[in-house]
C-alpha cells in the first residue's frame, strides 16, 4: 500500500472511538488522530474490530508453522495518521526495539491478537505481537526482522 492510499484511508477517518475496556496498546508521537491526551489508545475490541489479516508462518520461537491473525500494522498506523519514519515499540517488560515505518508499507506485518486462533495470554507472548510473515519472502528470514518482531507489545511511538 503506497503513501497515497494511506492518505486516502486516513482522510476517511473522522474520529477514533475511546476504549471501553482495558487499554492494550498506546500509539503516540507523530500521529494526527488521538483519543486520549495526544495519544491513540486501543482496547482489544477496537483492534479486533479492524479488518483482520491472517497468515501462517514458521518462527524462531515456536515449533512448526504457527497461524497469526490481527490487523495489519499499516492499517493501524493509517488510522492514527502516523507521519514519522520510525517506530519505537515497547513491550510489557520494557524491551524496546526500533523498526522502520517502511516495513509496514513493504510487508504484511500484523499486530497479532491471536495465535493459532486463540487469544494470546502474556505467558505466551501476548496479548499483542508484532509479527512478520517470515515464510512469504526469503529476505524476511533474517535476524534483523526476527528482532523487529516484538511480543507483549504495549506501545508504539512514531518518530521522524
Amino acid at each position: 500500500m503506497g503513501l497515497g492510499l494511506l492518505a486516502v484511508f486516513s482522510a476517511q477517518v473522522q474520529a477514533l472511538e475511546r476504549p471501553r475496556d482495558r487499554v492494550v496498546l498506546t500509539i503516540s508521537g507523530q500521529i494526527g488522530v488521538s483519543n486520549q491526551g495526544g495519544a491513540a489508545v486501543f482496547d482489544m475490541a477496537m483492534l479486533e474490530a479492524l479488518p483482520q489479516h491472517r497468515f501462517a508462518t514458521r518462527t524462531p520461537w515456536e515449533p512448526g508453522v504457527v497461524r497469526f491473525s490481527g490487523p495489519l500494522l499499516r492499517d493501524v498506523l493509517a488510522l492514527v495518521q502516523a507521519r514519522g519514519q520510525r517506530l519505537h515499540a515497547t513491550a510489557l517488560n520494557d524491551y524496546r526495539i526500533t523498526l522502520p515505518l517502511q516495513d509496514a508499507r513493504d510487508f504484511d506485518v500484523i499486530i497479532a491478537t491471536r495465535m493459532n486462533e486463540q487469544p494470546m495470554p502474556v505467558r505466551t507472548r501476548g496479548p499483542l505481537f508484532v509479527i512478520y510473515p517470515f515464510d512469504s519472502d526469503p529476505q524476511l528470514q533474517h535476524a534483523r526482522f526476527y528482532e523487529r518482531s516484538i511480543w507483549q507489545l504495549r506501545s508504539i511511538e512514531v518518530i521522524e
